[in-house]
């Protein structure tokens, strides 16, 4: 098993494994976890980086110039091992480069550099899609962390809600059987901007927002503290966990999954974005413990 790297402050303490750069522990000052427990019988995963993909390519392939690369549900870079680069008391930073293994995937030179850090009650991931090659880069990248719900403060389960910090009107995406986007849409389920959360919105799999306007949401019962996840860089939500899970994924997304029976070029497929040979796209994620709030 891969040793855990932890970083600590007076708030928080996180732990991160290497394999896959992934956020595997977040406890607060009392010890108290606040993310997912990771029972077999649900999920095992943490909070896994979704790279060079978002979503399961139909068929399980993508197309570059033509030609077919396999490719999982969620790209490649949760399975690989990362390169510690910097470490210190409250933060580490990873990098994964191209080898042989991933060119048979995605035939792209690139450096996917995700740095934790914590300040005070605020865990921080920024991460740094970097373009080594010489060739426009396209790519998808997402988050997807495993909060515990319940939180461990006491209140039930079924009080935990979601609440937006901006109106979503729109209705969210549908998802085909085979994980990929289908047509139609799905009414939003959304109170205002709060989403009670329940086990039956998860029976038909994840909801999702194409195109999400807030940039942050508050999770957490009204009457205990509360996780505020900002995501100021990512268009697009999904909210998902199994029915009866300990847990609840929040995950700011920028990239989506193919359309259903998509055949077309990997970096013409919706929510891919692009980099320039020499640049650098980045994108951060932001998880705060805060005090509980009202409304």
């Amino acid at each position: 098993m891969t040793d855990l790297i932890t970083i600590t402050n007076d708030h928080l303490t996180a732990r991160i494994n290497p394999l896959g750069a992934e956020l595997t522990s977040l406890v607060d000052a009392e010890g108290r976890e606040l993310m997912t427990n990771a029972d077999p019988a649900f999920w095992t995963g943490h909070a896994p980086i979704l790279f060079p993909v978002v979503g399961r390519p139909y068929r399980d392939v993508i197309r570059v110039d033509g030609t077919e690369y396999p490719m999982k549900q969620h790209g490649f870079a949760r399975r690989l091992p990362f390169e510690v680069i910097a470490t210190s008391a409250d933060g580490v930073t990873f990098r994964l480069t191209d080898n042989e293994e991933t060119r048979t995937h995605y035939p792209f030179a690139f450096a996917l550099e995700i740095a934790f850090q914590l300040t005070g009650a605020t865990l921080s991931v920024d991460v740094a899609v970097r373009n080594t090659g010489d060739v426009v880069l396209p790519a998808s990248f997402g988050f997807h962390p495993a909060f515990a719900w319940p939180l461990p403060y006491g209140q039930p389960r079924a009080d935990h809600r979601i609440v937006f910090a901006a109106d979503e009107p729109d209705a969210l995406r549908m998802i085909a059987d085979d994980g990929t986007i289908a047509e139609g849409e799905r009414a939003s389920p959304l109170d205002g901007r709060t989403l009670a959360l329940r086990d039956a919105l998860f029976e038909k799999d994840a909801l999702v927002w194409d195109s999400v306007r807030s940039d942050s949401v508050t999770y957490g019962a009204e009457n205990g503290p509360q996780l505020r996840i900002d995501f100021p860089d990512t268009p697009k939500l999904g909210i998902w966990t199994k029915p009866s899970a300990a847990y609840v994924c929040v995950e700011p997304w920028h990239g989506i999954a193919d359309p259903e029976g998509y055949t077309g070029e990997f970096r013409d497929k919706p929510g891919v974005f692009e980099v320039a040979a020499g640049d650098t796209k980045r994108i951060a994620l932001r998880v705060t413990l805060a005090a509980a709030t009202a409304g």
